[in-house]
Order: C-alpha cells, then sequence, then structure tokens
C-alpha cells in the first residue's frame, strides 16, 4: 500500500492531464466516425432516385416548351386568320360604301352647277300659266343633268334617287313625298365640263328654247367648286321587288315562266 502511495505521488499532474485528454480526443473521434456512417449509407442509397427525378423533370420540361412552341404557332396562325378576317370585312365595307354611294344614302361634295327655275311674270301669249314652273320642267333638267355625267342630283335639298317622281300638287311640286314650293334649286355634282355637257343636249335646250323664251320661266345657273348634295333622308323600301337568286351549282337560275319548257 506504501509502495502504491510513492508511485501515484511519483507521477506528474501534466501526465495526467494529458492522458485525460487523449481519452476523450479519442472517444470524439469515435463518435465522428460511427456518425459518417449512416450519412455516407444515407446519401449513397437515395442518389439513384434523385437522379431519376432530375431526369423526370427535365423530360417534363422538354414537353413544356414543346407545348409552349405550339401555343405560339397556333396563335400566330389564329392571327393571320384574324388578318384575312380583317381584310375580308374591309372589302365589304368597302362594297356596302358603294353601294351607299349608288343609292344616294351618303351626303357627296364636290364640284358641279346650280340651276334656278323661277314662276315669270307671262309668257309671250300673256297667260300666267304659261309662265309657272312645273314637276315636268324640273323632271327634264333632271334627266339632262344625268345624262350629261351628273353623280348627284338635289331639288332643294331633296335628294333625288332612280325612284324619285315628280308632280305637280296645286303650286308646289312634290318630290319623294315632300311638297316643294318654288323657286326650285337644282345642285348637280359631276365633272368640270357637266354645264356645257347639259347645255348643249338636245332636251335642254328645247326646255330653255319652249319654256323660257315662249312661256317666260326664269332660268338661271352658276358652276361651283364646293357644292354639297344630302343624302336621301326618307326611307327606302321595296314591296315589289326582290333579289334575283344567285347561280347554283348546276346552272344559273332562269328566268322562264313556270310550266316553259
Amino acid at each position: 500500500m506504501t509502495g502504491l502511495r510513492a508511485r501515484l505521488r511519483a507521477v506528474q499532474t501534466w501526465q495526467i492531464t494529458l492522458g485525460l485528454a487523449l481519452l476523450v480526443l479519442g472517444f470524439l473521434i469515435a463518435a465522428q466516425l460511427a456518425s459518417e456512417r449512416p450519412r455516407v449509407r444515407y446519401t449513397t442509397q437515395e442518389r439513384s432516385p434523385l437522379v431519376d427525378a432530375v431526369r423526370e423533370l427535365q423530360a417534363q420540361q422538354e414537353d413544356l416548351k414543346s407545348a409552349i412552341l405550339g401555343l405560339r404557332q397556333e396563335i400566330q396562325d389564329g392571327e393571320g386568320q384574324g388578318e384575312g378576317s380583317a381584310l375580308l370585312v374591309r372589302q365589304l365595307n368597302d362594297q356596302l360604301q358603294q353601294a351607299r354611294l349608288a343609292a344616294g344614302l351618303v351626303a357627296l361634295t364636290g364640284p358641279g352647277v346650280v340651276f334656278r327655275l323661277e314662276d315669270g311674270t307671262s309668257g309671250s301669249s300673256g297667260s300666267r300659266g304659261e309662265s309657272i314652273v312645273t314637276a315636268k320642267d324640273v323632271r327634264t333638267l333632271v334627266e339632262e343633268l344625268w345624262l350629261a355625267g351628273a353623280e348627284a342630283v338635289a331639288v332643294n335639298n331633296e335628294r333625288v334617287l332612280a325612284g324619285t317622281a315628280f308632280l305637280d300638287i296645286g303650286g308646289s311640286v312634290l318630290v319623294n313625298s315632300a311638297y316643294l314650293a318654288p323657286p326650285y334649286t337644282v345642285t348637280a355634282i359631276g365633272p368640270a365640263n357637266l354645264y356645257a355637257r347639259v347645255s348643249a343636249s338636245r332636251g335642254f335646250v328645247e326646255l330653255y328654247r319652249v319654256r323660257t323664251q315662249k312661256g317666260g320661266i326664269v332660268l338661271t345657273y352658276a358652276e361651283r367648286d364646293g357644292l354639297r348634295v344630302p343624302a336621301f333622308a326618307g326611307t327606302v323600301n321595296l314591296s315589289a321587288g326582290h333579289p334575283v337568286p344567285s347561280a347554283t351549282p348546276s346552272g344559273p337560275a332562269s328566268d322562264a315562266p313556270a310550266g316553259t319548257p
């Protein structure tokens, strides 16, 4: 017992401390190695599923890219079709506008001539009735303007159409269901030489010679560059006329009456 104590006393304190430190260090190294084994084993086991997941995500990404490109192409095709539809709409609108112009449903401006028909005091025979402007006088002047190349005509701002009638009603003229009182202003838009062409026509010369020089009515004119002819303000109703059927693949529609071979 006495010898053991003597030996323990002979051991230095630093040696004890160093031994304890080495013991603790060895324990820590062993614990670290023990914890690394499951991690390495876990990483090795999970690597293959992760690679598969990455490949699957890449495949999905490629599919999405293809879908995006397909949708972009569909959008471009739709835009092309939309441009074609817009062009068709513009063409139809242009045709509709031309039809409105031809039907007199649009106001027009341009160069032309203005005639003024007024009642006179008396004719060459002294009759008051001969010096009054009649519907026939107005109608004759309008017809001669059409024949001379007028594109639009109005009488006292009443647009004249293909179906416009001129009737004497008392001391006025009925035009498009409108009662017009004298004097009558006939406005016509047409080529620059419209007055020269109408004044050289036989019907106008006859009108001027018979109704102005003999009848006593007053006919004056003026050429203008900025004339305005209003649009037709009434309604266009067709009760007896019907559109002609369009041609069929088997051939054009026949105008022969029923029962005709």
